[in-house]
């Protein structure tokens, strides 16, 4: 099972017992994502906004559910390249190890092997539209070189990754086929605590399962797992495997894309999280039709509004998101917000914490102009604020992304543009140009050759480099695996050679 990195992968205590977050999938691999164009598609996505039937429980039997979900679910099987226990991964060799990552790798590796291993993860997905395209969890395809999906029936596909959303850790993967089995979606936000809900997926590879419980909670966020949380918990068992797969309601409707559990043991303890079907949908529409996200922004640093910090702010209740601080020349400041400002409302959405702001920031379409709800000084007031578009989530904004068809170098780097907040968080001087390391991923070549976020890539074989667009494009397709990068970073510039021909897969 992939754990989360520290300090969270042994460090959270609850109770002061040790607990670790846990991706619900037993792969362990580095990341790579397709750098190939997708063009607009119209998705033909089966919705039923149907509220569910909460009278008559117990019910005597799930199996027409199941009859009608277990098709669609299917089992995800990944082949990646990663480096060793030596070269700063766990050693897998290790007992207490090798019960999150179950017996996938063959008994582990040699203590002191040097070097990368090919290893096979095993996931599940959950089948949306009758042409073959296929919602699963970005950690479960995340360095992936091939990707494996086998239906119930037997038929197995060769899928290719369409693309994968890091900070939500949504995926998308495409298999070649028609009239597919698929799972109608619901509206996740008429989920109530309380109802029944069903996982279905491929727990420790052993073949499809069906688990059955109730909705634990909603809009669970703040845990560490992701850059955008809004989980459904659950406690119906979510096991090694289960990540990608379904969790329904007992109308067969997709409510949520399993991803996490919480557990001393690795193994389901009553705690698992889901990603809403209404965030799983919106992230795959955009990879599909984008390859990436695009999300709004607005230039403030928020956090959740404490009863203590209510009353020091004059505000009626403590639901709200409270603005620590304003980024000079951003949406926000341009709108007229200032630190000590309380948000709550965003548009038509009510705000009673950071993290719904966060989420409804994000979804707005950059450029958009929002009326948002703020009281000041025990005051209300409306200010109009036109969201901007994230930093980083601009076009090619991941450089060397994909599967085993990828063809370009500086494979497991992410790039953005440069902008006033990045150039202040890394203190980029306003003559440097080029495209700032967002990301690089442990074990690659471009690791290995020194690149760390922060970094600016200025010229690429010797070409200019003006932004992530520049830097995507002159990665792409290259004719040979070796890059030279002349990179700036702690105020001077300096020239790496990034050798791609001795990494595996």
């Amino acid at each position: 099972m992939k754990n989360l990195p520290p300090p969270l992968r042994f460090g959270l205590s609850v109770l002061g017992v040790t607990t670790s977050l846990v991706l619900a999938n037993p792969t362990f691999a580095l990341a790579q994502s397709s750098k190939d164009k997708i063009n607009p598609v119209d998705l033909k996505v089966p919705l039923d906004q149907t509220p569910v039937p909460r009278d008559g429980l117990p019910r005597g039997s799930f199996a027409p559910i199941v009859d009608k979900v277990g098709p669609s679910v299917v089992k995800i099987e990944v082949t990646s390249s990663v480096q060793n226990a030596a070269g700063g991964f766990p050693d897998l060799n290790n007992p207490a190890l090798r019960q999150f990552f179950g017996n996938q790798f063959g008994g582990g590796l040699p203590p002191h092997t040097m070097g990368r291993q090919i290893q096979h993860g095993v996931g599940s997905g959950v089948i949306v539209t009758k042409d073959g395209y296929i919602l699963t969890n970005n950690h479960v395809v995340d360095g992936a070189t091939v990707v494996k999906v086998s239906l119930t029936d037997g038929r197995e596909f060769t899928a290719k990754v369409i693309g994968r959303d890091p900070k939500t850790d949504v995926a998308v993967v495409k298999i070649d086929g028609e009239n597919l089995p698929v799972v109608p979606m619901a509206d996740s936000s008429n989920v109530k605590v309380g109802d029944v809900v069903l996982a279905v997926g491929n727990p420790f590879g052993v073949g499809q399962t069906v688990t059955q419980g109730i909705v634990s909670a909603k809009d669970r966020g703040d845990m560490g797992i992701e850059d955008y949380e809004d989980f459904i918990q659950t406690d119906a068992a979510i096991n090694p495997g289960n990540s990608g797969g379904a969790l329904v309601d007992i109308d067969g409707r997709l409510v949520g894309i399993n991803t996490a559990i919480l557990s001393h043991s690795g193994g389901s303890q009553g705690v698992g999280f889901a990603i809403p079907s209404d965030l799983a949908h919106n992230v795959m529409e955009s990879l599909i039709e984008n390859g990436r996200v695009t999300r709004g922004y607005l230039g403030v640093m928020i956090q959740n509004l404490t009863p203590e910090l209510a009353r020091e702010f004059n505000a009626k209740t403590p639901a709200g998101a409270l603005i620590g601080d304003v980024v000079p020349d951003g949406p926000a400041q341009q709108a007229g917000f200032v630190d000590g400002d309380v948000v709550v409302k965003f548009g038509d959405q009510k705000i009673t914490g950071s993290q719904q702001l966060q989420l409804a920031v994000a979804e707005t379409k950059p450029g958009a102009t929002v009326p948002v709800e703020i009281v000041r000084n025990g005051g209300s007031m409306v200010l109009d604020a036109t969201v901007k578009q994230l930093p980083g989530t601009g076009s090619g904004s991941e450089a060397g992304s994909g599967n085993g068809s990828d063809t370009g170098t500086l494979n497991g780097v992410g790039v953005g543009d440069l902008d006033s907040q990045v150039r202040e968080q890394f203190h980029i001087p306003a003559n440097v140009q080029g495209a700032v390391v967002t990301r690089v991923d442990p074990g690659s070549a471009a690791a290995e050759a020194g690149l760390k976020p922060g970094d600016v890539i200025e010229t690429i074989n010797r070409q200019p480099v003006k932004n992530a667009d520049d830097a995507v494009q002159l990665t792409t397709n290259s004719t040979s695996q070796k890059t030279l990068v002349r990179v700036w970073e702690n105020g001077g510039s300096h020239f790496v050679v990034v050798d791609e021909s001795h990494v595996a897969g």
